[in-house]
């Protein structure tokens, strides 16, 4: 028989509010892991920290994600990921725990969750929830 764990390989999931809360008070560093793209068209959080987990076009991975985080992250400080919907920022923050950092998901992501005609930002997420963010 199989055993699957069930303890994260990372600190946990947040929600936004929860997130925006930590940065805020200094707790924790906003580590937004979308693409450049995305965040030029989609939009972005201002003073987030901004480093692809994988690269457009092709989302190949993106080789200086370690180096730029170590350089990005002071020691003791959380590092919350925040992608689009909330699955790239969960591979980041086991990564940055393989590294050493106390790193946390957040929830929904950017965009939130797929509607039922299969759009985004209606059903959570960081711009639903009215926190921070501009678009060009």
């Amino acid at each position: 028989m199989q055993t699957i764990s069930t303890t994260p390989t990372y600190a946990g999931d947040i929600t936004p509010a929860t997130a925006y809360a930590w940065w805020q008070a200094g707790d924790g560093v906003l580590v937004d892991v979308r693409t450049d793209a995305e965040r030029e068209w989609v939009g972005f959080v201002p003073n987030a920290v901004a480093i692809a987990w994988k690269q457009w076009p092709g989302m190949g991975m993106n080789g200086d994600f370690d180096s730029a985080l170590c350089a990005a992250v002071p020691a003791g400080k959380k590092v919350l990921f925040l992608c689009r919907s909330g699955v790239r920022s969960i591979a980041a923050a086991q990564r940055a725990t393989a590294l050493g950092f106390e790193a946390y998901n957040i929830l929904e992501g950017f965009e939130g969750n797929l509607d039922a005609n299969g759009h985004r930002g209606h059903q959570g997420g960081w711009r639903m929830h009215g926190l921070p963010w501009q678009q060009k």
